[in-house]
């Protein structure tokens, strides 16, 4: 089970401090170097979502595999140092740069490429932004490799079935499926793909639609504000990005309508003040925790974003109960937030707290997927949990709902 709560936040940035070109809205320039194959329509790529809701896939640079995360959201693709230096490509010699990413600005380099490919999309030549790629940024203890960002992906149409965990790239203009239409275009600043959400009636735009994310809808304080939106509850959450640990509010919308898609029981992330959104001048961002109830057709140079309900449409938010947000930590659960209004914040947890059993039982190990079973977490409320901490004290924590 994913949890959209306890998921890192992407490692997405807008690798430009130079003033923004100006761009056509609907319309961005050739991807150089990129072409898609006479049978790209037949070739899908399998991926799998990790613990943070971040579509995970293989594909070949200069020849060899490389675990890979599917992210619009970031405007130039990326490789992580690890997998640089193990490839031994040589790193270009040049000015250091920085970049606004989630959690702060982070230094960059670049490296050249001879060739990449998945599905039916190739390239050759062209670069990768050098940066140190963090596990947790996928909520789990396996990294990755390349982000593969707006830079290759605006190329063409992102055919993504969640419901079969596959996506495929497709000349821009197909439309293999009926749905909901949405605007979707590239930022003249950010590079990554745009769009729009409607809450009530307040049209927040511009929104990256970000499948590196895997929240539902992060919006800035600004358009929170904007929409109008008065939920019953609203709490805190932390998520990592790749400056680092960020606080923010968290609500559940009953309602909102992204194009002519109506939306049900959306979890919202509200960033506070001078967050990412407000660096890149945006009002939120879309993640992949609100697309994979949907089969997706991203195609920016048609200017349009097509959904048709998925199989987890309907799907409830999965809401945290025990008001504790954590990480796995050497065999061990470690608190990474308390919530406010939780009933872990009315019992004296605080972030750091070591948890090493559960009910009496130890940390089990983490699954295939990278991940480790905390389901008790957002377990049903009224049940009681016994928790014992590694300093060898224990806390009963009765689970409910706050949010």
């Amino acid at each position: 089970m994913h949890h959209p709560w306890l998921a890192s936040l992407p490692l997405l940035f807008a690798a430009s401090a130079a003033p923004a070109q100006s761009l056509p809205a609907m319309l961005p320039t050739p991807v150089a170097g990129v072409s898609l194959t006479a049978d790209s329509e037949a070739r899908w790529v399998d991926f799998t979502l990790t613990p943070g809701n971040q579509l995970r896939f293989t594909m070949l640079v200069n020849g060899s595999p490389a675990a890979a995360i599917l992210d619009t959201g970031v405007s130039f693709s990326v490789a992580s140092q690890r997998f640089v230096s193990a490839a031994r490509l040589e790193v270009a010699r040049a000015p250091a740069v920085r970049a606004e990413a989630i959690g702060g600005a982070v230094p960059i380099s670049w490296v050249a490429t001879r060739t990449l490919g998945f599905g039916g999309l190739q390239r050759s030549g062209g670069r990768f932004a050098v940066v140190d790629l963090k596990a947790v940024a996928t909520g789990s203890a396996e990294p990755v490799e390349i982000l593969v960002g707006s830079d290759i992906l605006s190329c063409c149409a992102l055919d993504i079935d969640f419901d079969a965990s596959r996506f495929r790239l497709l000349p821009s203009g197909r439309l293999p499926f009926q749905g909901a239409t949405a605007p979707l275009s590239v930022g003249p600043r950010s590079k990554v793909f745009i769009s729009e959400v409607t809450i009530g009636d307040k049209t927040l735009r511009p929104l990256i639609v970000d499948t590196g994310d895997g929240s539902s809808l992060t919006l800035s304080r600004a358009a929170w504000a904007l929409s109008g939106a008065n939920p019953q509850a609203v709490t805190t959450a932390v998520a990592f990005g790749l400056g680092g640990q960020i606080e923010t509010e968290l609500a559940i919308l009953p309602s909102a309508r992204l194009g002519t898609q109506p939306l049900s029981n959306v979890e919202v992330r509200i960033e506070g003040k001078g967050g990412f959104s407000d660096l890149t001048r945006t009002s939120g961002r879309i993640g992949s925790g609100l697309l994979q109830r949907y089969r997706v057709l991203l195609d920016p140079r048609a200017g349009r974003m097509v959904t048709a309900p998925g199989k987890a449409v309907d799907q409830q938010p999965v809401r945290s109960t025990s008001g504790l947000l954590i990480g796995y930590d050497n065999g061990r659960l470690r608190v990474l937030h308390v919530m406010r209004g939780g009933p872990a914040a009315a019992t004296g947890w605080r972030a750091g707290d070591q948890i090493c059993t559960v009910d009496g039982a130890p940390i089990p190990p983490i699954n295939a997927g990278g991940s480790v079973d905390t389901g008790w977490s957002a377990g049903t409320p009224g049940r009681t949990v016994e928790l014992g901490l590694c300093n060898g004290t224990q806390r009963r924590l009765t689970l409910r709902q706050f949010y």
